[in-house]
């Protein structure tokens, strides 16, 4: 059992809207985010509203043990595909129709009792494509909530009937709503400084150590939000390419954060949260900063090309054991796909790591748009090498396949399945011995055509909660579906293969309504660049290379 401090609680007859805060995952990757807790703390400030969180496989709430269909509104934070899989589940379970059309208001006279919530989803995933699941939420935030959270319980609160004036929320930026197909723009927030950090976060406690499992994943720490956004332009990267600009938030204001939220739960321990927390203008004197005042500190990960000797002692002192880096793959390829990382800096950093009897995780793709098995073989001598720099501390390597996304120069590749299983087989004949996780090939499908498809992956989604089909067995569900509506549903017959489903770059994509700020030019231009082995200068040195965000 899980014990928590700092929990909010209200009385349910006291409030004006109950806002259920659903992560269709585990308790321990809920409470590790930081958005997540963001929410929850913005909310339950106001007076008139309490957020309650509810998590995957429950369907009641962590606070009052509420049933879903209790709630005014409840909101899904889709931080991963998969986890369509379980939101779905949970809201069968919850005795909720998933889909929207068959969720009817039942009483005209009071919008508490209709009878399901107004439900809405936000995150990167609902962010850059929200087609696949889009028959089944009633409004997507596109973007980050913070800006317009306020607002939109205001105007909540404000209308008579919400569940049948959904388009009035449209007055509200960053908001798309499936119904109308509206375009959108998304919305972030612009200065660190004014945005909400979290300074009494929940502490989780476990009651037995095999409890402990369950606690979140960095531990009962303070998650400092560094930064927001990422202008390195990695060209897999959805993340760097949905939150530009690179925001940073200023050194006092984290170092006020931090003592603040110290005061407030007695906890010493900083995680440092951002999309490059080492790209930060001044990582070095954050990291002194934070030692000077009593705080360990740990961080998720860190680009190899602003890590310094510097900030690997700071790091060491303050009681780091482990630090993750993602050299990617062989230094071609890197250069391909923007991280144009020479070798020597890599190694550099490696060695420094094991001198100072640092853990080493090294993150690796497969399935780049150049590789060829002559690059696979290379990189298995490669990870050898690595690997043979190993002395008392750990060096474990991950190696996942390359999953194109939406709003980024790969956008418009397919995903081979079979070229993806031959190169694993190799992989792990080859580095046997040697700590390596593979991701599944065929999960990485599965995120494949829930990230870059569009509404008729609805179909199968349902398709598979009706009939129980494990995500394992979903791939056969998919092809089913495919080759039996190949020719409905506007699947043309150059899309109707979601197992390779390469798109043309004049291919109307699923997500075109959603704009993120991208000019769609820069990122074929960025495509071209792949083929040609080309760098693109980072921008916060070198001159603005148009990407159309800072417009």
């Amino acid at each position: 059992m899980i014990y928590e401090k700092n929990v909010i609680m209200k009385r349910p007859l006291k409030v004006d809207i109950r806002f259920a805060s659903v992560y269709p995952n585990l308790y321990k990757t809920a409470m590790s985010s930081l958005g997540y807790q963001i929410i929850y703390g913005m909310i339950n400030e106001r007076k008139d509203s309490w957020c309650e969180r509810v998590v995957y496989p429950d369907t009641r709430s962590i606070e009052s043990n509420s049933p879903l269909k209790d709630f005014d509104i409840i909101s899904f934070s889709l931080q991963y595909e998969q986890d369509y899989f379980n939101m779905l589940e949970m809201l069968k379970k919850a005795e909720i129709p998933i889909r929207r059309k068959d969720r009817k208001v039942k009483n005209d006279f009071d919008k508490k009792k209709s009878e399901y919530p107004l439900i809405i989803a936000g995150g990167p995933c609902a962010t850059s494509n929200p087609m696949p699941i889009s028959d089944f939420i009633d409004i997507f935030i596109i973007g980050e909530f913070e800006p317009i959270l306020n607002d939109f319980l205001d105007l909540y609160k404000k209308l008579k009937y919400p569940i049948k004036q959904l388009e009035s929320f449209l007055s509200l930026k960053g908001i798309y709503l499936p119904s109308v197909n509206n375009k959108v723009k998304r919305i972030i927030v612009e200065d660190m400084d004014h945005a909400y950090h979290v300074t009494n976060p929940i502490i989780a406690k476990a009651e037995k150590k095999e409890d402990e499992d369950s606690l979140p994943v960095f531990g009962n720490s303070i998650l400092l939000n560094v930064s927001r956004g990422c202008t390195r332009g990695c060209r897999f990267c959805m993340s760097g390419y949905l939150y530009r600009p690179l925001r940073e938030t200023k050194l006092q204001k984290l170092f006020d954060v931090a003592e603040k939220a110290r005061a407030n739960t007695g906890l010493k321990k900083v995680s440092l949260i951002g999309a490059a927390v080492s790209d930060y203008s001044k990582i070095d004197e954050l990291i002194k900063g934070l030692l000077d005042k009593g705080f360990q500190i740990s961080t998720p990960s860190m680009r190899i090309e602003s890590i310094t000797t510097k900030s690997l002692n700071s790091l060491k002192k303050s009681g780091a054991k482990t630090i993750t880096i993602a050299p990617e793959s062989i230094y071609p390829l890197r250069k391909s796909i923007n991280k144009n990382i020479p070798d020597e800096k890599i190694f550099e950093i490696i060695k420094k790591a094991t001198e100072l009897g640092l853990n080493l995780k090294l993150y690796f793709l497969i399935g780049l748009i150049n590789e060829t098995k002559e690059d696979i073989e290379e990189l298995a001598l490669y990870i050898k090498k690595i690997h043979s720099l190993k002395d008392k501390n750990s060096i474990r390597f991950s190696i996942n396949p390359l999953i194109p996304k939406p709003h980024t120069p790969m956008q418009w590749e397919g995903y081979d399945l079979k070229d993806i299983k031959s190169k694993m087989k190799y992989l792990k004949k080859e580095l046997k011995g040697i700590d390596v996780k593979f991701d599944s090939p065929k999960m990485g499908l599965i995120q494949y055509v829930l990230s870059c498809k569009g509404k008729e992956v609805g179909n199968i989604l349902e398709k598979s909660l009706d009939l129980k089909i494990p995500v394992k067995e979903w791939e056969k569900q998919s092809k089913r579906y495919y080759i039996k509506n190949s020719n409905k549903d506007n699947i043309t017959s150059n899309n109707s293969n979601i197992l390779s489903g390469v798109l043309g770059s004049e291919t109307k994509l699923p997500w075109e309504n959603i704009d993120i700020g991208l000019n769609e030019n820069f990122l074929k231009e960025e495509r071209k660049k792949i083929f040609n082995y080309e760098n693109t200068e980072w921008c916060q040195r070198a001159s603005c290379y148009k990407c159309g965000i800072c417009k």
